[in-house]
């Protein structure tokens, strides 16, 4: 993005993102939160060492709020069998995350959301549900339409998940309304082709949003910060359209239910790589499938993962219209790599800036750009940790094995 294309700045002096900061009822001790991005370190889906380990470099390293990923609401809302889901069994380890990480003076967000179409049936042994059912290409199998008792079932696993939290000592749950999991799959005209009243009109393709976000604020009131985690737009044709969107995030805006919304954008259905842009790596993804399925990535994957060019604050021009009309704090993310892509989220007035890959390669980072401003990341963005999901995301160029 060139400087000729920036926004005007706001009025009002610019924050400090090194500085601390409220979110909702939680004070933070600066403005960078580590997103969530799967772990892929929970093959009996409880907390394991290896998680604790995973949350607490990048929380020892200068964030202020490390997010765990992703704490399915139900067993069939996980995106894989090797997944934590929010049930009393979880608690145990859950607590040992949040007491680690507290040690090291970073707060704690869990990721609460139902993986819906991008659940794997295959793997979770139970069937996956959808606005209007279907062939999935996650699990070579059809999706079940989800039914208004699913939903009022979902909802409630919401709410009962964001006590759970409560209970593991977490300072804030981000909702999931993005990616084309099941909030966000109901959001797309393209999905939702339902004619009650969870289909059609955009307020009716958006009840499920704005239930389960209620559900959990009167859950939890103000115990906790609730953030949501929202598309902006899908990436794809006939998805989510960004006026939609705003509209969305208006009614979430209205209703008092989260105290700040992360802007994403992208589908893990359908395309995925319009969020992370730069590099696909579709070779490395094929590796990681049986052969039939490797022959089949690498001969049609391209169409599935289709490269993106990466820049500094990649969806900072979708942002703006965000910031420009609403009143809640937002979240930035894409492309946050430096201080003085931070600075500038600040100056446009963004409230916090969210980081993911930038900090698998360097979990200290956030220590590094306090101590000089002027550091560079290491990031290259060729997008190798992400089919590292399937046996524990790391950087393979830090570590290749």
């Amino acid at each position: 993005m060139t400087a000729d294309h920036r926004a005007p700045r706001p009025s009002g002096p610019t924050p400090d993102v090194l500085a601390p900061a409220r979110l909702g009822p939680v004070r933070l001790r600066n403005r960078v939160i580590k997103a969530a991005t799967f772990e892929g370190v929970t093959p009996e889906a409880v907390v394991t060492d290896a998680l604790i380990d995973y949350h607490r470099r990048p929380a020892a390293g200068g964030v202020a709020m490390t997010t765990v990923a992703y704490c399915a609401v139900a067993p069939e809302g996980r995106t894989q069998r090797a997944q934590v889901w929010m049930r009393p069994e979880a608690l145990p380890g859950l607590r040992r995350l949040t007491d680690a990480v507290h040690e090291t003076g970073a707060a704690v967000s869990l990721q609460l959301g139902h993986a819906g179409p991008v659940a794997d049936a295959r793997s979770n042994r139970l069937p996956s549900l959808s606005p209007t059912g279907g062939f999935n290409p996650v699990s070579m199998r059809r999706d079940r339409a989800a039914t208004a008792e699913d939903l009022d079932r979902v909802v409630r696993a919401h709410a009962t998940a964001a006590r759970l939290a409560v209970e593991a000592r977490a300072d804030a749950v981000e909702l999931h309304l993005g990616h084309n999991y099941l909030a966000s799959a109901f959001l797309s005209p393209r999905l939702n082709r339902r004619t009650d009243r969870y289909g059609g009109s955009l307020r009716n393709r958006a009840r499920l949003a704005l239930d389960l976000a209620r559900a959990v604020r009167d859950e939890v009131g103000d115990r906790i910060a609730i953030t949501a985690k929202l598309n902006m737009t899908d990436g794809v044709r006939g998805g989510l359209s960004p006026a939609d969107s705003l509209q969305v995030a208006h009614w979430l805006q209205e209703d008092g239910s989260v105290d700040a919304l992360a802007l994403t954008a992208g589908s893990s259905l359908l395309n995925p790589m319009y969020l992370f842009r730069g590099d696909a790596p579709l070779k490395e993804f094929a590796a990681r499938f049986p052969l039939p399925q490797r022959l089949g990535l690498r001969t049609v994957g391209r169409s599935f993962l289709r490269a993106y060019p990466y820049e500094p604050l990649y969806l900072l021009d979708d942002a703006r219209r965000f910031r420009d009309a609403l009143a809640l704090p937002l979240i930035l993310l894409g492309g946050v790599t430096d201080r003085e892509g931070m600075d500038r989220a600040m100056a446009e007035g963004f409230a916090f800036v969210a980081m993911a890959r930038a900090l698998l390669r360097e979990p200290d980072l956030v220590r590094r750009l306090t101590d000089a401003p002027d550091t560079r990341s290491l990031c290259v963005h060729c997008n190798r940790c992400m089919p590292t999901i399937y046996t524990g995301t790391h950087c393979p160029l830090v570590d290749p094995a």
